[in-house]
C-alpha cells in the first residue's frame, strides 16, 4: 500500500472540543509524524497542524472526522508523491 505525506490544518473555534480532537488523534496516532498547536488568544481560536504519513483513504477519514466536530474546520494538503 502506497502512502502519502499530508498536512491537516485545523481551526478550532470551540476550545471545549479539545477532548474530542485528542481522542480522534489518538486513534490515528500510528500515522502522525508531528503535531503543532498554537493558541491565538486575540481571536479566541487555536490553530493546529498535523503532519501524517498514510494512504489517502486514512488521511481522508482522519480529516473528515476532525472536520465533523462542532466548532472545528479542517483542510488537507497532500504531497505529490
Amino acid at each position: 500500500m502506497e502512502t502519502r505525506v499530508a498536512v491537516i490544518a485545523l481551526i478550532v473555534e470551540d476550545p471545549s472540543q479539545a477532548d474530542s480532537i485528542n481522542k480522534i488523534l489518538h486513534e490515528y496516532s500510528q500515522y502522525i509524524i508531528a503535531r503543532m498547536g498554537v493558541p491565538y488568544k486575540h481571536k479566541n481560536i487555536s490553530i493546529i497542524s498535523i503532519a501524517v504519513d498514510a494512504d489517502a483513504d486514512i488521511i481522508g477519514a482522519l480529516s473528515g472526522k476532525l472536520g465533523m466536530i462542532k466548532g472545528v474546520s479542517a483542510k488537507t494538503v497532500y504531497s505529490k508523491h
